[in-house]
């Protein structure tokens, strides 16, 4: 049986041909993913007392530390991906809440449900003196007993009847033996995790440092998932002593590594290897605005239909072609001849060759470049190839020209992959990863010859006074150091509507230039250097006034046009009633050409008034 319901062939045709027109031309930020669905989040939240123990010199809490991230994530998955899960488990206390109040000791503070205004208001009665005072009101502290509060957090997710992309289970606390050598309730917590780890949830320590040191080694280490890369492995070592410690390494492990595509890097005949494409840094933009129903405050959604302008009846999907106008011709094409036009390949990186790093050039950067990363889940063997062609590359100083096809439906590009090594800081936590940038290189239409513009030049002295301005000037550039203001205004007013503020917070303008500290690191080199360049009484305060324009001649100011209209044609646009063809300057000059006092401007009341005028 065929179905004939016209209906369902043109949804089923205009959906299809939706999501190629947007993989073709939307936005490569977008990922293409293998998994959908939506990501969870448990905080799971030491309540005992040494959890509330203020650090020295009035240093917060663990405690107020980990209420302060929790609410940093709240509010960042509200802005970023609202529709993510996220719930809050406090464990160690004295009260009981959580499902069937099946657990002692295990007090679930808020279900895994999306994130908002609510729940952040209550996280931040947490925080401060007046928090701690609440929690002990509230919770309390009593028994341990982690594998409880485990299995508590197990079925906060069995709960959940939504497709989950991807479980993380975030563990904070300050005690590396929770349990003060209990064997039966240490074998039931590694059971517990055990269990939670197969079902596919990820299971992070967070710890916190405490007077003599976290050891990791004495019950956690079991309890943790494995690091997903070398990187995290000193993330998993070191306890958090700062708010900003915890805050990164809490960022790090929230937020998605998602591949913009999969692709395969072919380097030569039968020769291939998987790898992922990302991107490292995305522009960031307001939201736009989104139409609500005024009746329900529902969001609006919209639907497009064809129809004939004839006849008014509905176009299905077999009645529709597309055309190309080409030497005044209309070349009509069907579907599949239009799919074939826009298909160069397959999607994958195939690499011509190698060229030194000196023929890369700076205005070869014409986009935003990516990141691509060995995907082994795909094709064994990857990452142990592209780790060997990165180290060759590196070594040669070298980059691998290539031809790239991101997306099925993409236009070919070149590419440069220019190599990275992977970067440590201190603390052993990874700043750069390795792999290779791929730095995508303009066609020979894109590059312009420009005529640059003839300047005087300036003086081998003039050239080293600047130097010296510009080395007090310098300084370390980080980008993750300056906000855009315009973003952060924006949400910081949507955060104060949201949660019945009395005023927004104020954001600090980071890009605005210091202009103290600057007149402070340059003294008198300003001076000097304006003394050799600019005129003696130059004053750059000072705003010129504004000049006259002048004729092409010199000859003066310009002189307005003259608006007459001969007597003739003005009674001709009067009988042919064409007088509202003319501006308001040409029947304001015809009223003062014929003496005609008028007392409006409006171009109605003049054309009245010559009518009266010249039409008797």
């Amino acid at each position: 049986m065929f179905s004939t319901d016209p209906m369902a062939d043109w949804t089923a045709f205009f959906r299809k041909e939706d999501d190629d027109e947007e993989e073709e031309e939307g936005d490569e930020g977008a990922g293409d993913y293998k998994i959908t669905g939506r990501d969870s989040l448990v905080f799971l939240v030491d309540a005992s007392k040494d959890m509330f123990i203020k650090g020295e010199d009035g240093a917060p809490s663990n405690f107020d530390m980990t209420m302060q991230v929790v609410r940093t994530v709240y509010t960042s998955k509200i802005i970023s991906s609202y529709r993510d899960l996220v719930a809050l488990v406090f464990y160690g206390t004295e009260q009981s809440k959580n499902p069937r109040n099946s657990f002692k000791h295990v007090y679930v503070y808020h279900d895994l449900d999306e994130p908002g205004a609510k729940r952040v208001q209550e996280v931040d009665a947490l925080r401060g003196s007046k928090g701690a005072q609440l929690a002990a009101e509230t919770m309390g502290s009593g028994e341990t007993s982690l594998g409880d509060a485990l299995w508590c957090c197990a079925n906060l997710y069995s709960d959940i009847k939504l497709r989950l992309s991807h479980k993380r289970l975030m563990l904070f606390t300050c005690r590396d033996n929770p349990h003060g050598g209990d064997s039966g309730k240490d074998r039931q917590a590694r059971t517990k995790a055990g269990d939670l780890k197969e079902t596919g949830v990820v299971i992070d320590l967070m710890h916190l440092m405490k007077p003599g040191g976290f050891d990791v080694s004495l019950f956690f280490r079991d309890i943790i998932s494995p690091p997903e890369d070398n990187s995290e492995l000193g993330l998993q070592t070191n306890p958090s002593e700062k708010l900003e410690d915890l805050q990164k390494r809490v960022r790090a492990k929230e937020q998605k590594k998602r591949a913009m595509a999969r692709l395969s890097l072919s380097l030569g005949e039968g020769v291939k290897i998987a790898v992922g494409m990302y991107a490292t840094a995305v522009q960031a933009r307001k939201p736009g605005a989104i139409k609500l129903y005024r009746e329900t405050n529902e969001p609006v959604r919209s639907k497009s239909r064809i129809f004939h302008t004839q006849t008014g009846s509905l176009l299905l999907p077999s009645e529709i072609k597309k055309a190309q106008v080409y030497g005044r011709k209309q070349i009509v094409l069907e579907k599949d001849e239009v799919d074939s036009l826009k298909k160069f390949g397959d999607p994958e990186l195939y690499v011509f060759g190698f060229k030194p790093m000196e023929n890369l050039k700076l205005h070869h950067h014409i986009r935003p470049a990516v990141f691509i990363y060995p995907e082994e889940e795909e094709i064994k063997g990857s990452a142990c190839m592209f780790s060997a062609l990165l180290k060759k590359c590196i070594e040669k100083n070298v980059f691998a020209l290539c031809r790239c096809i991101a997306r099925r439906n993409y236009p070919p590009r070149f590419a440069a992959l220019v190599p990275q090594e992977e970067e440590l800081d201190d603390a052993n936590v990874q700043i750069s990863p390795p792999g290779f940038n791929v730095i995508y290189l303009p066609y020979a239409d894109d590059v312009r010859t420009l005529d640059t513009p003839q300047c005087p030049s300036a003086s081998q002295t003039q050239v080293d006074k600047m130097k010296e301005i510009v080395t007090k000037l310098r300084f370390k550039y980080r980008s993750d150091a300056f906000e855009n203001p315009v973003i952060q205004q924006h949400y910081r007013n949507l955060e104060a509507l949201a949660l019945d503020m009395a005023a927004p917070e104020e954001t600090d303008d980071l890009i605005l230039p210091k202009v103290d500290q600057i007149d402070q690191r340059l003294g008198i080199l300003a001076d000097e250097f304006r003394d050799m360049v600019y005129p003696a009484n130059y004053n750059p305060d000072s705003k010129p006034a504004p000049k006259r324009k002048t004729e092409a001649n010199g000859g003066g100011a310009v002189k307005k046009p003259k608006v007459e209209v001969p007597e003739d044609e003005l009674r001709a646009h009067v009988q042919n009633g064409t007088l509202a063809k003319l501006t308001v300057p040409v029947l304001k000059a015809a009223c003062k050409q014929f003496g005609i006092q008028i007392t409006g401007t409006k171009k109605q009341e003049l054309i009245d008034a010559l009518l009266a005028k010249l039409g008797s």
